[in-house]
């Protein structure tokens, strides 16, 4: 730590107490656990980011575009389900629109409960509001996006007792999102840090961050009496295990053995290893088949999936529908009859009787599906978008992260993708943007030789996030880029607009062509690119050590097309086989 002169900090100039601030509120989230720094570089930050760059404790990342720089924080602190909590990552920028650009990945943090501490440097208070430039508005910028806000002042000697309090309090805050601290300095901003304040005793991340209305009961429409008698009871349940849903899967497995239920479990979800029905959407669109297997109770365990199918088929009014875990109030059907822990699910159903009869019939149809599914993937020789999915996942090196666009390719992974290990994508918000950001700090979290981490994202999305490839290469990760180029938004040709619409104002607005080379765009920042036409080449590539982008060319007519006709083959063999 540089901090070593003995000035008394009351006779300190300006610009030292300013870096001595900063120094103490590193050194106290360093003392917290914190591990990661993104800086997105400009002047009015300067103080706070020497104070990062003074320790040799802290990993600094620093990020050009302030949009990538927040999803990057934001992939620093994903966690696996069942994992443990990480600690979140410092994210610092100058004053003015660059705080703005940081909103989109705040917007998806909060709704995914992704820890974050969010650090904007600001003018002084005389400098707001009179026309200074690169100065707006950021008091309360995110609104409520972050689970905290503070802005402390000019730092002045005379509050040094507090600065440690201040890091301590925004770390233990972060515990469920992110939290804002705006950070006013005044110039000079360069200045020595002198001896900090007295460490303190802080304990670890809040679990309560005092936005969300933890006690969900008070929204239930059946008293727990009416539910866990049916727990005890009912033959025809369903365990759906989806995204973000802070379970321990050990709990799941508990209460999968005490109920004899099926899982059906989302490509986020952590479990869809051990899933026994792992095309549930495939099958649902067999004639009857979503009458057939209609059960009476469904436990949903986090977030849905994505399969809009699945969410209808939830929200019937004739299965009782018990939500456990978050983020947040999961809802969005209105039909959620109760919530619960797992703990009381657990109790609930301890000493019933369980046949298995239920349980084997539906898993017999999933890997009926299944089977089919995997036998018209291996027709098809050149590649598509689903075998572009199905091929990713099944070659991924052990212990390979995958990130995925909220689009298409979240889709494609959860319909085709077979049995995966854990996905990780952006659907708190769904947006499109930060894919390759998020992946990039995913990857900036593990240990240097770690195995590899790959993308799997649209042209589109990697176009919009293409400032994710800047020095790329000199970040050392093994960053691999799946990119499928539909030349587009492909996953509009799948809504009504589609063919409601004529089709040059249905490109014009929606298809929306982007004539774009991304294997010369990725090219531009120094990256290795190829394409891949066959599930050969494109095997062949995953091997490969990165960064790299691979492009797979599709077209998006045609890709409706090939899921259709994957859809269509799951529906003739059930009718064949006499359904």
């Amino acid at each position: 730590m540089a901090a070593t002169d003995v000035t008394p900090l009351s006779a300190a100039s300006a610009p030292d107490v300013q870096a001595t601030f900063c120094s103490t509120l590193v050194d106290q989230w360093l003392r917290l656990g914190v591990r990661h720094a993104v800086v997105a570089p400009g002047s009015r930050s300067t103080p706070m980011a020497l104070a990062l760059t003074e320790r040799d404790d802290i990993a600094v990342h620093v990020v050009h575009d302030e949009r990538v720089a927040a999803f990057t924080a934001l992939g620093l602190a994903v966690t696996e389900p069942g994992g443990p909590r990480a600690a979140p990552a410092l994210l610092l920028c100058t004053s003015g629109t660059a705080a703005a650009n940081f909103l989109p990945a705040i917007a998806e943090a909060g709704l995914s409960e992704i820890p974050m501490i969010v650090l904007t440097a600001d003018r002084p208070e005389e400098l707001r509001g009179v026309g200074a430039p690169q100065t707006i508005d950021q008091i309360e910028l995110y609104g409520s996006h972050v689970r905290w806000f503070h802005d402390p002042g000019v730092p002045d000697a005379a509050g040094a007792g507090e600065w440690r309090t201040l890091a301590a309090t925004a770390f233990s805050r972060s515990g469920r999102g992110p939290v804002h601290v705006n950070l006013p300095f005044r110039e000079p901003l360069v200045g020595a840090p002198l001896a900090l304040p007295a460490s303190i005793d802080a304990g670890g991340p809040d679990e309560e961050d005092g936005r969300v209305d933890r006690d969900a009961s008070l929204l239930d429409r059946v008293d727990a009496g009416t539910w866990k008698s049916a727990v005890s009871t009912a033959e025809r349940g369903l365990i759906l295990v989806g995204g973000m849903h802070g379970i321990d899967l050990a709990d799941v497995s508990e209460l999968e053995a005490a109920t004899g239920w099926p899982v059906v479990a989302d490509p986020q979800s952590g479990r869809r290893r051990h899933t026994g029905v792992a095309s549930i959407d495939a099958l649902l669109r067999v004639d009857g088949a979503s009458e057939e297997f209609l059960p009476d109770v469904i436990v949903r365990i986090g977030r849905p999936s994505a399969s809009k199918l699945l969410a209808q088929w939830t929200a019937r009014p004739e299965p009782l529908l018990i939500q456990v875990g978050g983020p947040g109030r999961i809802d969005p059907s209105g039909s959620v009859a109760a919530t619960s822990s797992m703990r009381e699910l657990i109790d609930a159903a301890a000493g019933r009787l369980v046949s298995g009869e239920w349980r084997s019939a539906l898993e017999a149809a999933g890997r009926r599906a299944d089977a089919v599914i995997e036998a018209e993937l291996a027709k098809q020789e050149a590649l598509t978008e689903p075998s572009t999915a199905r091929t990713l996942v099944d070659h991924l090196p052990i212990g390979a992260q995958l990130t995925v666009s909220s689009s298409m390719p979240v889709r494609d992974v959860e319909w085709f993708g077979g049995r995966t290990g854990f996905v990780h994508a952006n659907r708190g918000a769904n947006g499109i943007d930060g894919v390759v950001s998020t992946a990039l700090g995913r990857a900036l979290a593990r240990p240097v030789g770690s195995p590899p981490s790959f993308v799997l994202i649209g042209d589109l999305a990697f176009v919009h996030d293409s400032n994710a490839l800047v020095a790329l290469n000199r970040r050392g990760v093994d960053l691999r880029i799946v990119v499928i180029d539909n030349d587009g938004g492909g996953i509009f040709s799948f809504l009504p607009q589609s063919t409601l619409l004529a089709h040059e104002r249905f490109e014009e607005l929606f298809g929306t062509p982007l004539g774009t080379d991304v294997l010369a765009l990725a090219a531009g920042h120094g990256i290795d690119t190829s394409t891949a036409g066959t599930v050969a080449e494109l095997t062949a590539q995953i091997v490969r050590p990165g960064p790299w982008v691979c492009r797979v060319p599709s077209d998006r007519e045609r890709n409706v097309e090939v899921h259709d006709a994957i859809h269509e083959a799951v529906r003739r063999a059930f009718r064949d086989a006499g359904r």
